[in-house]
């Protein structure tokens, strides 16, 4: 299957609000977090987001937003219908790809301390370098490409 990233317009934030919640519900519940429609709204209005379209079908999205520090992957959502088809290694890979263009120093994300996705986020070079509650911080350096 082929992959595409395609621009996020405003008509897309119920798609992203729904599969989010849908995916990351189990896990709010777990750890005693509240989910709010809004927050997600929020937060989705003051980042970058992009579309993931595999060939004939939209199956996930990407929120992204920086610093001076890095590029920070803030959602990484793909239907549970086309997980394991190799979308959120290949997001990984552009999302990479754009910080070493825009020459940030990382690539950061937050996930789930018992989120699965921990260990695909590792096998793209991201290592945990800290803790908060229930959730690891992972980066991936981008002289690690050079060395």
């Amino acid at each position: 299957m082929g992959f595409e990233l395609r621009p996020a317009r405003p008509q897309d934030l119920d798609f992203a609000r729904d599969l989010t919640c849908r995916n990351m519900l189990r896990y709010y519940i777990q750890h005693d977090l509240l989910w709010l429609d809004e927050a997600f709204d929020v937060a989705w209005a003051g980042r970058e987001n992009w579309l993931i379209v595999g060939d004939v079908a939209l199956i996930g999205y990407v929120s992204l937003s920086r610093d001076a520090s890095a590029l920070y992957i803030r959602e990484l959502q793909i239907l549970e219908a086309f997980r394991g088809q190799g979308a959120g290694s290949w997001v990984i890979d552009q999302v990479f790809a754009m910080a070493c263009k825009e020459r940030r120093p990382a690539l950061r994300l937050t996930v789930f301390e018992n989120n699965p996705a921990k260990v695909l986020y590792e096998r793209k070079g991201l290592k945990v370098v800290g803790k908060d509650q229930c959730f690891l911080r992972m980066q991936r350096d981008i002289n690690e490409l050079h060395r």
